[in-house]
């Protein structure tokens, strides 16, 4: 009997395949940036790939990836390669998940020992197959790293739990320094763009981690480019303010591919400063506001800011 072996790879976005392409839109100056190619990057895409982890730096397409690597920064992508959400804005591969790797969360923590991290960013796929969302998964992993390198500060960015009770709690049990989740993007823009998820219920999570500890640093950011305009990103300020959250983060979406939710235009660095002025005046903590920003972008230094803003207030 001869078996014929499958050789065919599988569709990173399945669900993208029969949409239409839209155009691309030739990048200005000012988002251009350096290919990787430093021995500390090599250093680092080493020590990830001898622990067999994922990165956001890569799945996602950031194009920070080789200034991060170089400094030794690498935000985790715990729960797999594959998420459950079928995002227009998003790289990360889609589909059906694998079974949680149970051994996952000593490997970051090994590898953000390794690495000597000061801060570290755990982030994650959407796993709406799992009952609790992953958030037990979270837990565990902040503890290894707890064990492992006690003087490191955890970023945790979460999915939604959409339809998840109690998964919330689980995390900010187990004590992150930095509790993110992003909008992504204006509620006019939520059916087109993040289509599984819901803007008021991603904005009450977040208000829900200060009511359940008033200590943790909350943290969220939306990209811009997508079609919004300049009242509705004010507006999305002020829900955030609304919310207690302490740290704003504004990007440019670029766009991974033609199957991808097409690029409205390139905000130009003035408008970005601008946006940086506004946040500042509604009574943020510490505000990223660029072309290039991204979740996790210096979230170390970011971090540092951050905790000298708040003991400069309370003063």
């Amino acid at each position: 009997m001869v078996t014929l072996l499958d050789t065919t790879a599988k569709p990173r976005h399945p669900e993208k395949a029969h949409r239409p392409d839209t155009p691309i839109l030739k990048k200005p100056d000012w988002i251009r940036v350096k290919a990787p190619g430093s021995a500390v990057y090599a250093e680092t895409q080493k020590i990830v790939r001898d622990n067999k982890l994922v990165t956001v730096c890569e799945e996602a397409g950031c194009p920070n990836i080789g200034e991060c690597w170089s400094k030794r920064h690498a935000t985790f992508m715990i729960m797999g390669d594959t998420c459950t959400r079928a995002c227009a804005f998003c790289n990360v591969k889609t589909g059906i998940p694998d079974a949680l790797a149970p051994d996952e969360p000593d490997k970051v923590a090994d590898a953000v020992a390794r690495m000597g991290l000061q801060h570290a960013v755990i982030t994650s796929v959407d796993r709406d197959d799992l009952a609790d969302g992953g958030a037990q998964h979270f837990a565990r992993t902040i503890k290894a790293i707890r064990a492992a390198s006690p003087q490191t500060t955890i970023e945790v960015l979460t999915p939604d739990f959409l339809k998840k009770p109690g998964a919330l709690e689980v995390v900010v049990e187990a004590k992150p320094d930095v509790f993110n989740h992003n909008l992504e993007t204006v509620p006019s823009l939520y059916l087109k763009i993040r289509p599984g998820a819901r803007y008021f219920h991603s904005l009450r999570l977040l208000q829900q981690v200060k009511e359940l500890d008033p200590s943790m640093f909350t943290k969220s950011g939306i990209m811009v480019g997508l079609g919004e305009i300049r009242e509705q990103v004010m507006q999305v300020m002020d829900d955030m303010r609304s919310a207690d959250i302490d740290f704003i983060t504004i990007g440019q979406y670029l766009q991974p591919s033609r199957k991808h939710a097409a690029i409205d235009r390139f905000v130009t660095p003035e408008e970005f400063k601008g946006y940086e002025t506004i946040a500042y005046s509604k009574g943020f903590l510490m505000v990223a506001s660029s072309p290039l920003t991204r979740s996790s972008h210096h979230a170390g230094e970011d971090f540092e800011k951050l905790r000298r803003s708040r003991a400069a207030k309370v003063a």
